[in-house]
């Protein structure tokens, strides 16, 4: 509490903003610029505090890097400070992504041709491959976390439906639990959680199914679809794109393939947290009315997939110093971890199958790679040379 006297609030946003801005690449790379902005530069927080909210927001559901910063603006300032951390971190990209979601009708009233953005699936599939090597690298530490990841590819490559996500999930956990040499994993803690937020949690997510069944409204089912992303994903932007896939492509054809791709190549080069993709995906979902049902899309995905994480992170941050001490609640974070790796590595199969197996398009994905492994070619270039390369081959 002693940090919350010291900082200046117009200071600390000051910081998120730097954050935001210069956050690309998904929750790995968030980490990186948190650390250099919040932790060397400022310090605002220990190395090890960073650390431990980390794979903290790892357990929760919800978008990991915001939960993060959403977390340290809880540190410093309390709920009030946290909030206006997550509309400086969040606000930018949803508002380019929301106008993003307006690109195709803008291409066909110009007359130019949506092939001309063609690269950017395979583009964005090579993003996926570089995430799914690295969150792989990271937790498959033995035989087990091998298996969790290959149940969780093989399983959800099979069955694309969208329960199968969470349930292949909490299974990693159950496994990682059962498998466990450690004695006293459910060590007794005193906590005096506040409920509010949860019961806010439920109520949003029951409610908004109910409104489902009572009116048919795209906006109401598009706002439902978001926040059950939002509250069944564990690990980020990567993870959550097998899910919305399944659902707004295959299932009801909100979108076609390349639409997308499209959007989740786009929002690789822009700065700020994934989930944003979320503010594209609702406002092409919400297309076929007027501009203002696409608009209202928009907000309803990018509002939706937000919530569910911010309420958690109010509900758990104030008791997380006494629920780290459970054992249990670590152990089963490397079972679910392993399993999200298998997620997102099937991810970027089926993403490539349907953006075609042609030797453009590999060399394209290969060379994403490459450059990703190199680290030389900052993230926003490699999306502008994948677009410039479909106007001019």
């Amino acid at each position: 509490m002693e940090n919350q006297r010291k900082v200046q609030w117009r200071t600390f946003l000051k910081d998120v903003l730097i954050c935001s801005l210069g956050a690309y690449g998904g929750p790995e790379a968030h980490y990186g610029v948190f650390t250099d902005q919040m932790i060397t530069k400022k310090n605002y927080l220990t190395e090890e505090e960073l650390v431990e909210l980390i794979a903290l927001t790892g357990i929760l559901p919800g978008p990991s890097s915001t939960q993060t910063i959403v977390a340290i603006g809880y540190k410093m300032g309390g709920p009030v400070l946290a909030f206006l951390t997550m509309l400086i971190w969040a606000l930018p990209v949803l508002t380019v992504m929301t106008l993003l979601s307006f690109l195709s009708q803008f291409l066909g009233n110009m007359n130019i041709s949506q092939d001309a953005l063609r690269y950017i699936g395979p583009m964005a599939v090579g993003f996926i491959i570089v995430a799914a090597y690295r969150i792989a690298r990271k937790v498959v530490k033995d035989k087990i976390a091998l298996g969790l990841l290959l149940f969780g590819a093989i399983t959800t490559y099979f069955i694309r439906e969208a329960w199968i996500f969470p349930l292949v999930l909490i299974i990693g956990g159950m496994v990682s639990i059962v498998t466990s040499e450690e004695k006293n994993l459910w060590n007794p803690v005193k906590l005096n959680p506040p409920w509010a937020y949860l019961i806010t949690f439920g109520i949003f997510a029951i409610g908004s199914i109910l409104l489902t069944f009572m009116w048919d409204n795209r906006i109401f089912y598009l706002f439902e679809s978001f926040y059950r992303y939002g509250y069944l994903v564990i690990g980020g932007g990567q993870v959550v794109v097998p899910l919305m896939y399944s659902e707004l492509v295959e299932v009801n054809q909100y979108m076609t393939n390349q639409e997308f791709l499209t959007g989740f190549g786009l929002v690789q080069g822009l700065p700020g947290p994934m989930f944003s993709f979320s503010a594209y995906a609702g406002g092409m979902a919400a297309r076929g009315g007027s501009t203002l049902t696409q608009v209202l899309g928009a907000i309803a995905g990018g509002i939706a997939i937000f919530l569910p994480g911010l309420l958690l992170i109010y509900f758990i941050y104030p008791i997380w110093e006494n629920l780290k001490n459970i054992k249990g609640i670590k152990v089963s974070l490397k079972g679910i971890t392993a399993v999200a790796g298998g997620l997102i590595t099937v991810a970027a199969v089926i993403l490539m199958q349907n953006s075609g197996f042609v030797i453009d398009n590999i060399i394209v994905m290969l060379l994403t790679i490459a450059l990703l492994f190199t680290k030389k070619v900052p993230t926003p270039l490699i999306v502008v040379l994948a677009i410039a390369a479909g106007f001019v081959i």
